[in-house]
């Protein structure tokens, strides 16, 4: 099942379960919002689920881009993304949380064709002020499948103050057809998390005590990159058709190690959707995270072969990006924008290598003096220790 099947399917199951879809998806959050870039399905929902009404009702699903860089050093491994997709659907004091649990069971057994022996979920075990989620727990059980309980790993939280509650965790095995599944997701890493299903009933107060909510509401994501991994029977997100064209073509014009080849493209395919959002490299907020991300690129580039240019990144690429993400950007303003900051960062680097023949960094460097290289000039630290590599 391909990306675009996937999506259809989920949208479709919801509408045809009376959710309206939220239209729009950009990474960027109304001006109000002091958060730079959208982090999760719920963010642009967040006054809705605190009571606000939503002018297309009570029920509702979509598509949702998202930017985290709290990940940023992961990325190069089988999972973490830059930029991704969340499929969500949200019942704003609809219906309750044990009718998501069967909605979410039926899709994903009926919809997507995952045997229910494939799966297992976790509940919520209670903890010092909340007691257990008995109610889902009935509705696992009532549903044949095996539950774990926990505490912690179960509570959902918008942070430190604000929405939160118990949720319920469905997992896949993606262990070996032939290997019966075993342990329980706690145990067994083989055990993926495909779907989070939060029963929002609650809001934290400055004082660390517990409201409940007059509108309980029902809060569902499901990272579409994660579950086309799982769907197409691959170990790493970038094996999955939303990365083919990337690991197709990458390849032959830029001779990397793996890790490095993913980040590469993680990192150009997210600045691709932030330009697509209209965002431009700067040296402060969302033009930062930009500039950060193409400047990583550039560095993890530039380390083997300094000749290696982002002009000759291929236009699929820019194409396949701002198709996927539904934008309806230009592909040769796309490539401006990041050959330009390439351009820059290369005047960076010349003026980093002249900084760094001075006598004060002849010997092993401290971090007073990392610091001072990257507030001063620009320069981050990976970048340094490149430059002072033989």
């Amino acid at each position: 099942m391909n990306t675009d099947r996937i999506v259809s399917t989920f949208t479709d199951y919801f509408r045809e379960h009376g959710h309206e879809l939220v239209t729009g998806g950009t990474l960027l959050p109304p001006p109000s919002d002091p958060v730079l870039f959208t982090t999760s399905g719920m963010h642009p929902l967040t006054p809705h689920l605190e009571g606000r009404p939503h002018p297309q009702g009570r029920r509702l699903t979509s598509v949702q881009r998202c930017l985290r860089t709290t990940d940023l050093d992961e990325v190069g491994d089988r999972t973490h993304l830059t930029v991704f997709e969340m499929l969500g659907s949200w019942s704003l004091g609809d219906y309750g949380h044990s009718q998501s649990l069967r909605w979410g069971h039926e899709l994903l057994r009926d919809g997507f064709g995952i045997p229910p022996e494939r799966m297992h979920v976790t509940v919520f075990g209670g903890d010092d002020e909340v007691g257990p989620d008995d109610e889902s727990l009935g509705t696992w059980r009532e549903l044949g499948l095996p539950v774990e309980l926990t505490s912690d790993e179960n509570w959902w939280s918008h942070g430190p103050v604000g929405l939160c509650g118990p949720d319920s965790e469905i997992f896949v095995w993606t262990g070996d057809p032939g290997t019966p599944p075993q342990g329980s997701p706690t145990t067994d890493p083989r055990w993926v998390e495909v779907w989070n299903h939060v029963s929002m009933r609650y809001r934290r107060l400055e004082d660390g005590g517990l409201q409940l909510l007059q509108q309980p509401n029902v809060d569902t994501g499901m990272g579409l990159e994660r579950l086309a991994t799982v769907l197409q029977g691959h170990d790493s997100v970038y094996d999955s058709d939303l990365f083919e064209p990337w690991t197709r073509l990458l390849p032959p014009l830029w001779d990397l190690d793996e890790p490095s080849t993913r980040l590469v493209c993680d990192h150009l395919r997210s600045g691709i959707a932030v330009i697509g959002d209209g965002v431009r490299p700067s040296n402060t907020g969302r033009g930062y995270v930009l500039r950060r991300l193409t400047r990583r690129v550039l560095t993890t580039l530039w380390r083997d072969d300094p000749s290696r240019t982002l002009s000759d990144l291929p236009t699929e690429l820019l194409g396949h990006t701002l198709d996927h993400f539904r934008q309806p950007g230009d592909t040769g303003r796309v490539r401006g924008v990041l050959v330009d900051e390439e351009r820059r960062f290369g005047r960076l680097l010349e003026r980093g290598r002249r900084v760094l023949g001075r006598p004060r960094f002849e010997g092993p460097l401290s971090d007073e003096d990392y610091r001072y290289l990257h507030d001063t000039h620009g320069l981050p630290r990976d970048l340094v220790t490149t430059l002072r590599t033989p």
